[in-house]
């Protein structure tokens, strides 16, 4: 039972490690030294070309929790991660040369992979394949990928607009509307006077910004301008953009206001709501403070902050089924940033599940799916299940996991915490099995 992983970042090691850990053997391609992506240095695997903070530690964040479900999975990852770390208060935070030459150790000498330092130009057409070439693949391999999803489906750059909690909102101003009340009351509408607008114009343009790295820098589409952009165009631009307010009657004074920020639904929770049109290149601190300017938006929390930057990924919801395979090309299978999550964690986590998966088919046994209020879950639900139109790259959030069914309100606080509870008392169920199938192939 051999499977192929093409990619030997955080996604590819850990797909590696699970299906060896499931018996099978592991060819694990990966193109370094041969050649560097724009974004590496160093020969060594599962190397962090940004931060090397892995997030924060605790259950306050829905990160901490799929942390702590990989952990007692048995993650290479997080074992890694655990074994390398460095002081950072609450966050968990590695030495990143430590932390890449442990899993380069540890996959090294692991009797059922073979790692293999060559560059895979075309994609295999038959075999068990795990693709996990990362957010900067190839133009070779973007090209074959392209050809499987259809173009339409494949994105060399991730726009992503903020999205704010929707127990954040000031419902006495934000009010729910479509223009012209055309398609029901789908809409979350922040209004601005002309006042409110020119301050908020401003302060986009004064705004410190992120520079790409070189990698990083790309044309922006008309349809896709970062609204600083958009700002800089002249005064007004925004009024008759993304804020324009026609169509768009203020209850509180039953007239259109000068302008209006719209945020649509993100999750089918309703428990999440992003900015239309607001992708940017500010810095997160500039985004938290101009954006909280809103009104209605005052006390504001950010399940994601905006982004633009070089990022290759498909529209999962129309390309992957559930169990992370391509549909029009069920051997393969995606992993890491290129199947649409977003971040270190979430990526190492897509491919534990993406190596599970590929084993168990390989056995042609049925892949066993996490729960949904796992927050392994969660993150495959969210591939799954979001809405294709505006599908874009994701960190794990509590926010993409099901509401609690609580018979008295709960402080957020508290509703986070028992959310991770839930989930880790239900991981069991789902992990057990796996587990002592794993124990008793050891002994035949």
């Amino acid at each position: 039972m051999e499977i192929t992983i093409i990619g030997a970042g955080l996604a590819g090691c850990e797909a590696a490690w699970q299906a060896a850990a499931e018996g099978c053997t592991v060819k694990l391609y990966e193109m370094k030294p041969q050649r560097f992506s724009p974004a590496h240095e160093s020969e060594g695997l599962a190397e962090l070309v940004c931060s090397n903070s892995l997030r924060g530690a605790g259950m306050n964040n829905a990160v901490g929790c799929l942390k702590e479900e990989m952990r007692r999975i048995g993650s290479l990852f997080i074992e890694a991660a655990d074994a390398t770390a460095v002081p950072a208060g609450g966050a968990l935070a590695v030495d990143r040369d430590e932390f890449s030459a442990y899993i380069s150790k540890k996959i090294e000498q692991h009797p059922n992979i073979e790692l293999i330092r060559e560059e895979i130009t075309s994609l295999p057409t038959e075999g068990s394949i795990i693709l996990a070439s990362g957010p900067l693949t190839s133009d070779a391999l973007s090209d074959e990928l392209a050809k499987l999803t259809g173009s339409e489906h494949l994105y060399f750059y991730d726009a992503i607009a903020p999205i704010v909690e929707a127990d954040s909102i000031d419902y006495s101003i934000a009010w729910r509307a479509s223009r012209y009340d055309k398609g029901g009351a789908d809409y979350l509408n922040c209004p601005l006077n002309e006042e409110e607008y020119n301050t908020f114009v401003q302060a986009l343009l004064d705004a410190d910004k992120v520079e790409g790295r070189e990698f990083e820098k790309l044309i922006h589409f008309e349809g896709c301008m970062p609204i600083e952009e958009m700002a800089a165009r002249g005064p007004q631009t925004l009024a008759f953009g993304p804020m324009k307010p026609v169509g768009l009657d203020d209850p509180r004074t039953c007239r259109w206001p000068h302008a209006v920020i719209q945020l649509r639904q993100d999750n089918k929770h309703a428990s999440l709501y992003n900015l239309v049109g607001f992708q940017t290149r500010l810095t997160y601190p500039e985004q938290q403070r101009i954006f909280r300017t809103i009104p209605g938006l005052q006390n504001a929390r950010f399940a994601r902050l905006g982004s633009m930057h070089r990022n290759t990924f498909v529209n999962a919801p129309n390309c992957l089924t559930k169990t992370l395979q391509l549909k029009n090309a069920p051997h393969i299978t995606l992993a890491g940033q290129i199947s649409g999550v977003e971040g270190y964690v979430e990526s190492a986590a897509c491919g534990l599940l993406a190596g599970i998966f590929a084993a168990y088919r390989m056995r042609e046994e049925r892949e066993p799916l996490p729960p949904s209020e796992t927050a392994l879950g969660a993150l495959l639900t969210h591939l799954s299940e979001a809405e294709a139109e505006n599908f874009q790259p994701m960190n794990v959030n509590y926010g993409l996991f099901p509401p609690l069914q609580l018979k008295r309100k709960m402080k957020r606080a508290d509703r986070r915490l028992a959310m991770a509870a839930r989930a880790l008392e239900i991981l069991p169920s789902w992990w057990q099995p796996i587990a002592e199938k794993r124990e008793g192939r050891r002994h035949e």
